[in-house]
């Protein structure tokens, strides 16, 4: 596969503007922080929700729980992938009975990691509701699933793919659209 064709769409302050705005959003759906409880998806959701859980730090002057997971051995697709996928520890030391979770992801796709990060999250324990922020949402859902935060909405084709680049791995914030092309 031949990648060409990158277009930045958000970059360093854009990102930042997307999740003050978030974070506001989650503040006032949920009433505040009291019950919240923030989980980022490995692994760039990670990051996401380590800036998030910052700024209602800052906002609400709360530091509310936050976590890690990895879903990869709740997908649906994981045996039948070329290759072995790479598994790491989910970090969720704290009760999510009767929280309102915030599941925090970098792109929305077909939903199946979502799926697999509700079947998982499952196994922790019941929680009072689940939300979904995802930072980009591009489309072409295979699942009925949907976010309930959106930090952009990118439509794409098919030949394109959305590349979010983080600063703490990827040296750069930013949000690109890469056109794909098959040789």
């Amino acid at each position: 596969m031949f990648m060409d064709e990158m277009s930045k769409i958000v970059d360093k302050k854009g990102l930042n503007r997307i999740l003050t705005r978030i974070s506001h959003e989650i503040l006032e759906r949920n009433k505040g922080s009291e019950n919240l409880v923030l989980i980022g998806m490995r692994t760039r959701g990670e990051y996401l929700a380590h800036r998030i859980f910052e700024k209602i730090k800052k906002i609400d002057d709360v530091e509310v729980p936050l976590g890690v997971l990895d879903a990869t051995l709740y997908r649906d697709d994981y045996r039948t992938r070329l290759k072995q996928p790479e598994v790491s520890v989910s970090d969720i030391t704290f009760d999510i009975n009767e929280k309102d979770i915030i599941i925090i992801d970098d792109v929305l796709y077909t939903g199946r990691t979502v799926r697999s990060a509700l079947n998982a999250l499952m196994e922790f324990g019941r929680p009072a509701s689940m939300q979904l922020f995802t930072l980009v949402d591009r489309g072409h859902r295979e699942l009925p699933i949907r976010a309930d935060y959106v930090g952009k909405n990118i439509p794409t084709s098919y030949n394109q793919e959305i590349k979010v680049k983080m600063e703490e791995i990827d040296g750069e914030d930013s949000i690109y659209v890469v056109e794909v092309k098959n040789k």
